[in-house]
């Protein structure tokens, strides 16, 4: 792995495990085995180490969605495989929430590059649900589905449980 992918690696992990806050340059140089003229070179700041984890995170996001999608056939399965991706990360030991959420919590709310990332990763998970419901001519629902999407991924947190997201899964159900 070479040193901006080693330090990306490590940022993503210890920023959503730790959180964006808690987590200190010094402890990524260290946990990466870099020289910090050599995290400088590729990330002149904290900040800008942030926006590539998002971006990466994001695009890695899409893709797994996307992929769960193609494997069905009908818009209700397509949507319903969606809250099934839900269900497989809630499930996982490290879950500690949606890398996103848990950045915008952090993050001061003028700060407008960071935010603008979070919005346009969120916007995309409502393009998708819009893009499955447009041959059942239902796209007003992508609005409803993306909220109870981000509901299911904090309740998942608060109660560190999968509870919520088979809720809302059967909720959807109904709902398409």
């Amino acid at each position: 792995m070479d040193t901006r992918s080693r330090i990306v690696d490590v940022a993503s992990r210890l920023f959503y495990t730790q959180g964006y806050n808690s987590t200190g340059i010094n402890q990524v140089i260290k946990e990466a085995e870099v020289a910090k003229a050599s995290l400088y070179q590729h990330f002149p700041s904290k900040e800008d180490l942030l926006v590539e984890y998002l971006t990466v995170t994001s695009d890695l996001t899409r893709k797994a969605l996307q992929l769960a999608i193609e494997k069905q056939h009908t818009p209700k399965e397509k949507v319903i495989a969606m809250f099934d991706f839900l269900l497989k990360n809630v499930r996982q030991n490290d879950f500690t929430g949606c890398n996103f959420l848990n950045i915008a919590s952090e993050i001061p709310t003028e700060n407008e590059r960071v935010r603008a990332i979070i919005r346009n990763q969120k916007d995309s998970i409502r393009r998708m649900f819009a893009d499955i419901l447009k041959p059942l001519r239902k796209e007003e629902l992508a609005d409803q589905l993306y909220i109870l999407f981000d509901a299911a991924l904090i309740s998942s947190k608060v109660y560190r449980d999968v509870w919520p997201v088979k809720t809302t899964k059967k909720i959807v159900e109904k709902l398409i």
